[in-house]
């Protein structure tokens, strides 16, 4: 079996480990969400074992180790690792000020069978350059996040509660 690492997709997880899915969601309630055959497909794809950490609100290392043990593999530390969670807190961009062209709720979307990804990219489409959407979550969504920035949109997620984000992606002027 492969070595699990941080950049592990929780795909690959789920296909090289059997019993994985029920191993995730025993370490986090938050990883129910696998029980959804929509993000299995689609998110778990991009979604890599920080990734998931963030979205479940753990520290990476943690989560990693706790997987590592379940296949009997030795843990990492934190020197031989790059752990260090990303985007860390910064200012709130001046052009979140205004209304946002689009809302969605990734939740809603999940429930309905939908990518809230495709959704959103959807939405991006058919705004105008300069105009951002808002996407709502009970989770940060960490995988989606980087998924914009890959693409070169403007992101900055807030938390807006202990389960609720909102992160807001910028269709940018070419």
């Amino acid at each position: 079996m492969k070595e699990i690492t941080l950049e592990t997709k929780i795909s690959e997880l789920l296909s090289d480990y059997p019993g994985m899915k029920e191993t995730l969601i025993a370490i986090n309630p938050k990883f129910k969400k696998l029980n959804n055959p929509v993000l299995r497909r689609t998110l778990a794809r991009v979604a890599s074992v920080k990734q998931a950490a963030i979205v479940g609100g753990m520290d990476p290392l943690d989560l990693l180790n706790r997987l590592r043990e379940s296949v009997g593999q030795p843990p990492v530390d934190a020197a031989s690792s790059s752990a260090a969670i990303p985007n860390g807190p910064q200012e709130k961009p001046a052009w979140i000020s205004a209304e946002p062209a689009a809302t969605l709720d990734a939740n809603a979307l999940l429930d309905d069978g939908e990518t809230p990804l495709a959704e959103a990219n959807k939405a991006l489409r058919r705004i105008g350059e300069g105009e951002f959407i808002a996407l709502h979550s009970d989770f940060k969504p960490e995988p989606l996040i980087e998924e914009f920035q890959k693409a070169g949109r403007e992101v900055y997620c807030e938390q807006k509660g202990e389960n609720a984000f909102v992160t807001y992606v910028r269709k940018r002027g070419k």
